[in-house]
């Protein structure tokens, strides 16, 4: 049996972490995004993976190798030379998804993180005897979305409306499919959308089912969302395989933390935290709903929460992180610094604290340089107290400020400075 995931290209809500690595490597819960998929894959008897790629094929194999040989699963790619949406990949991979059994294939969006029930879903596409299936979840607030009207009954796919104005329903999409190879006589290669040209013809057909996804589902591809994806899948471990997470008087509620990572004394960790291999945490640290990635070191008494800190960073002592700060790889945090919601490219040293949510583009002598509202390039130099409850929110801050204006640039000239 064979499988597709879509890649896709540069990952850009997820920058700036994916400005080191692609997107499906970057971390979640203490392995890349996309060996969730390949384990859950193999686990029910695929033999081959099709990544269907745009950008960095040849780091996604490096990296994959040795998975490859590990799991005993074939791993190759599909490389787009244009976008193609998502049903075009499809056509491009053809000759690497059909063979002479016959057999449907598996095609997953890369973003999605759930407890992948597969072996289910087989046995619900070989009982209704449609051309294609696809996964449903339930969400609170289905206009936001497309949503999939059909059948509760049989699961029989009626139609699809998008963003609907009035309710019709609150299942959607959930970006795991299972297609007879049929499927791909009606996709031509050329940009198309699998979920609004393709499925919709089947449905008229009365050949698309849909079955609801048990357990927790999450696009992961935005930090808030990968925020609350490791709360849901930490959730799941508690429930499934209680002894994979951590235990403890310094743990509070679902921690992951990789054997090889080293904490002090007096720190509390948790809950929804995952710390990866060859972290340092130093004494009195406080983590909560966080990923702290391969090989940082967080230094005493420091303060992080809601954030997600590259690999190999450092934050210093007394240091407070929180609101949806992003590090990427290789940034430094001096001590006492505080972030509220920074977003910081790679290999960038913060010598000032940051009291609003920004992109830290770089630091110049007069402090650090972003991209804030009102299409400014700013520049200033600011100073929080030193805080002595590292739990506790710091003192209103002393701020010494030096504003500075140059011409706009655009957002994505920023971004790649």
């Amino acid at each position: 049996m064979k499988a597709l995931i879509l890649v896709g290209g540069f990952g850009t809500r997820l920058r700036p972490l994916t400005l080191s690595f692609p997107k499906p490597l970057v971390d979640f819960a203490n392995k890349p995004m996309i060996l969730h998929q390949i384990e859950a894959l193999k686990a029910i008897g695929v033999t081959e993976v099709v990544l269907a790629i745009n950008y960095q094929p040849e780091v996604m194999l490096n990296f994959l190798k040795d998975f490859e040989s590990k799991l005993g699963i074939k791993i190759t790619c599909s490389q787009e030379t244009e976008p193609l949406g998502t049903a075009g990949p499809l056509a491009l991979a053809r000759d690497k998804l059909v063979d002479d059994s016959g057999e449907p294939f598996f095609v997953l969006n890369s973003d999605v993180i759930s407890e992948y029930p597969l072996k289910e879903m087989i046995a619900f596409h070989k009982s209704h005897g449609g051309e294609a299936s696809l996964m449903v979840t339930k969400v609170d607030e289905p206009s936001k979305y497309g949503v999939v009207v059909m059948e509760e009954s049989t699961g029989k796919v009626e139609r699809f409306v998008e963003k609907p104005k009035i309710f019709v329903g609150n299942k959607i999409n959930a970006g795991i499919y299972l297609l007879n190879p049929s499927v791909l006589d009606r996709i031509e290669l050329k940009p198309t959308s699998i979920e609004k040209e393709i499925f919709p013809k089947i449905a008229s057909e009365k050949l698309l089912f849909a079955m609801v996804l048990p357990g927790f589902w999450m696009d992961i591809g935005q930090p808030k969302d990968y925020i609350t994806g490791l709360r849901l899948y930490l959730d799941s471990l508690r429930k499934k395989t209680p002894s994979k997470l951590a235990s403890g008087a310094q743990i509070l509620g679902n921690v992951l933390v990789d054997e090889s990572a080293k904490i002090g004394d007096g720190c509390l960790i948790g809950p929804n935290v995952a710390i990866g291999p060859g972290c340092v945490i130093e004494s009195g640290v406080r983590l909560s709903g966080c990923t702290i990635m391969r090989g940082v070191r967080i230094k005493k008494h420091a303060c992080i929460s809601s954030s997600i800190i590259g690999w190999h960073s450092t934050v210093g002592q007394w240091a407070r992180v929180e609101n949806m700060t992003i590090l990427g790889e290789d940034v430094h945090v001096c001590d006492e610094i505080y972030s509220n919601g920074g977003v910081v490219l790679p290999h960038k040293e913060i010598k000032a604290s940051i009291l609003k949510p920004e992109i830290v583009i770089r630091e110049g002598r007069e402090g650090l340089w972003g991209w804030a509202a009102g299409g400014r390039i700013t520049a200033r130099s600011t100073a929080l107290p030193h805080h002595t409850q590292h739990d506790a929110p710091p003192a209103a801050p002393h701020q010494r400020t030096t504003d500075r204006t140059q011409p706009a640039r655009s957002l994505a000239q920023l971004w790649f400075i």
